[in-house]
């Protein structure tokens, strides 16, 4: 039985407000060249305007308006055009300022190929099912650091957990809710991203996902990336669609950013958690950004 953990309010709060978030999102999305009311919206959901408005307050810090704002390929396109003067220096060298916050208290290191092949031989992994502002998230650690995160849906935890160990078949899965607590929090509460304390992760993939993984972590929070961009900094212009495979299969969702990976058009295209949880996720980076 899962143990009762008190988590910190800045993840138990917005966590429970994702529900609400979550079908907003979706009716704003299908709509958002109409650019519904707050009053249009909060109806859809059965809610009273002012309501749905304090619940995104309090998940993300903006309006619903200013988020809808964040999910228009405009936005979008914007994010793509700040590739030239941007996004060069952040791979090369990294941000300094809050919008990189999160990602420069992130430390990896990656198994060695052996492990790799192995699939998980000899590996005893750790999972616990902890709260999130995107949905209730499933998170695996190895006492090396961080090797898993995914979510929730429907309140399937058993497919959650599935996801995970059909990427390691041959490791050993425990369920510790006290072991994956800390990484849950340093993940996801912004309270816990300090210098002092960072958010070590380890990469278990082949040395091409690997060099993919890295990428995503140099990616600015409030920033964004195509594949062709990503096969381009690695020395393999042409292998954009093995990037995207590659990106694909990222197994620490949100703090290896693959959701910052956009089409080249400006599309938000496919997430492995649900494009309306990468529609969220953005939203809610752009917000502590500074960029909506």
């Amino acid at each position: 039985m899962q143990a009762a953990l008190t988590e910190p309010d800045p993840v138990t709060l917005p966590s429970a407000d994702y529900d609400h978030v979550r079908r907003a999102l979706a009716f704003m999305t299908g709509n958002w060249r109409d650019q519904p009311s707050l009053d249009e919206v909060a109806a859809h959901l059965g809610l009273s305007a002012t309501h749905l408005n304090h619940i995104f307050r309090r998940w993300a810090g903006i309006t619903p308006k200013a988020f809808l704002q964040a999910l228009t390929l405009d936005h979008a396109r914007a994010l793509l055009r700040a590739n030239a003067s941007l996004l060069d220096t952040a791979l090369e060298v990294g941000l300094s300022g809050p919008g990189r916050l999160h990602d420069l208290f992130v430390t990896h290191e990656a198994m060695s190929p052996g492990e790799w092949k192995a699939k998980g031989a000899g590996l005893t992994l750790a999972y616990g099912f902890h709260p999130s502002p995107f949905g209730e998230a499933i998170v695996v650690t190895t006492p090396r650091g961080l090797a898993g995160l995914g979510f929730v849906d429907g309140a399937d935890r058993p497919a959650a957990l599935a996801d995970m160990t059909r990427r390691w078949p041959n490791a050993l899965f425990k369920p510790d809710q006290v072991a994956t607590a800390d990484a849950a929090r340093q993940a996801f509460d912004p309270a816990a991203w300090q210098s002092g304390q960072p958010l070590r992760v380890v990469f278990i993939g082949s040395d091409f996902e690997v060099r993919v993984w890295e990428t995503l972590l140099r990616i600015p929070m409030g920033a964004a990336i195509t594949y062709s961009s990503i096969a381009s900094h690695i020395g393999k212009p042409k292998a954009a669609r093995a990037v995207g495979a590659a990106v694909g299969r990222n197994p620490i969702s949100f703090v290896v950013p693959c959701h910052r990976v956009i089409g080249s058009t400006g599309a938000l295209t496919g997430y492995h958690w649900g494009l309306t949880r990468k529609q969220a996720m953005l939203g809610w980076e752009a917000a502590r950004a500074g960029t909506v």
